[in-house]
C-alpha cells in the first residue's frame, strides 16, 4: 500500500532519529559540522535545476529535507525547539503574509504582494526593507535581491530603457577609469556596471545568476571538447597557437550553436 504524505515524513524523521542515536557519524555532528555540507546541497540544487533534471531535483530536495530534521533534532537535544515548532512558526508566518488570502486585503497584482510582504515584515520588528537580504549570498544573488527589495518601497526605474542607459553610463566611467588607471575606480566602478546589469537583467525577466551559470557550463562544454580535439591532433593546448584554440573553438560553437 502506498504510504501517505504524513507517514512519508514520519518514517522519514524516525530514521534521521535513529541515525543520530545509533551512527558514530551522525552522532558526531553539530550545527556547525553540518553548515558547508548544507551550502554544498543547496548548490547542487541550484545546478540540478539549471540543468532541468527532474531526477536530480526531486533528489537534493529529499537532501536538504534531511537536513533540516537533522538540525531539528540537534535543536530539539539541545531544548531550543523541534521539526514541530518548524513546521508551526512557518505556517503562521504564511498565513500572517498573506492577509490578501487569510484576511481582507485586497491586491490586484504579485506586485501589490511583494509590497505588502514588505511591509509586514517592517511591522514586525524589521529596520530595514534591505535587512532580509542575506550577507553570505553570492554577489549576483544580492544584487538582484536588494533591487527587489527596494522596488517595493518604489527605488525602481520606469522601464528597461533607462536601465539599459544606466548601463551605458556605467560602462563610460569604467572606461574612463581604466584610462586614468585609477585602479580603486576601476574595481568600483566596475562593481558599477555589474550592478547595472543585474538590473537590466531584472527588467528583462530572466535570472542574471542562471545566466551567468548557464555561461559557465556552456565555456566548460566547449572548453573540454577543444581539449579532446587538440589531444586527437596530437598536441595539448599549451603547445597551441591562440588562432589554432581560437579555429577549434569557431568550429566547435558553430557545432553546437544554441548550447
Amino acid at each position: 500500500m502506498e504510504q501517505s504524505t504524513a507517514e512519508e515524513f514520519l518514517r522519514l524523521k524516525s530514521i534521521m532519529d535513529e541515525l543520530r542515536e545509533k551512527c558514530p557519524w551522525d552522532r558526531k555532528q553539530t550545527l556547525q559540522s553540518l553548515r558547508t555540507q548544507t551550502i554544498e546541497e543547496l548548490y547542487e540544487l541550484t545546478d540540478a535545476i539549471t540543468d532541468n533534471d527532474w531526477n536530480a531535483i526531486k533528489e537534493e530536495l529529499g537532501d536538504l529535507m534531511l537536513h533540516i530534521l537533522f538540525y531539528s533534532k540537534i535543536a530539539d537535544e539541545q531544548l531550543k525547539f523541534n521539526i514541530k515548532d518548524v513546521m508551526h512558526d512557518v505556517a503562521n508566518k504564511l498565513i500572517s503574509r498573506h492577509p490578501h488570502i487569510y484576511g481582507d486585503v485586497v491586491v490586484n497584482d504579485e506586485e501589490d504582494v511583494k509590497r505588502n510582504w514588505e511591509k509586514l515584515k517592517l511591522k514586525e520588528g524589521k529596520t530595514s526593507v534591505l535587512s532580509g537580504v542575506p550577507g553570505s549570498l553570492p554577489a549576483v544573488v544580492k544584487a538582484t535581491r536588494l533591487q527587489e527589495k527596494s522596488k517595493q518601497v518604489g527605488f525602481e526605474w520606469d522601464n528597461r530603457e533607462q536601465v539599459w542607459d544606466k548601463v551605458e553610463e556605467e560602462m563610460h566611467e569604467l572606461k574612463e577609469a581604466v584610462a586614468a588607471d585609477d585602479r580603486d575606480g576601476i574595481e568600483d566602478e566596475f562593481g558599477d556596471l555589474l550592478f547595472s546589469l543585474v538590473n537590466y537583467a531584472r527588467f528583462l525577466n530572466i535570472d542574471a545568476e542562471n545566466s551567468l551559470e548557464r555561461t559557465n557550463k556552456k565555456f566548460i562544454k566547449r572548453f573540454t571538447e577543444m581539449e579532446e580535439r587538440a589531444l586527437n591532433q596530437g598536441k595539448s593546448l599549451s603547445e597551441m597557437t591562440l588562432g589554432e584554440m581560437d579555429a577549434i573553438w569557431n568550429s566547435i560553437k558553430k557545432q553546437n550553436t544554441g548550447t
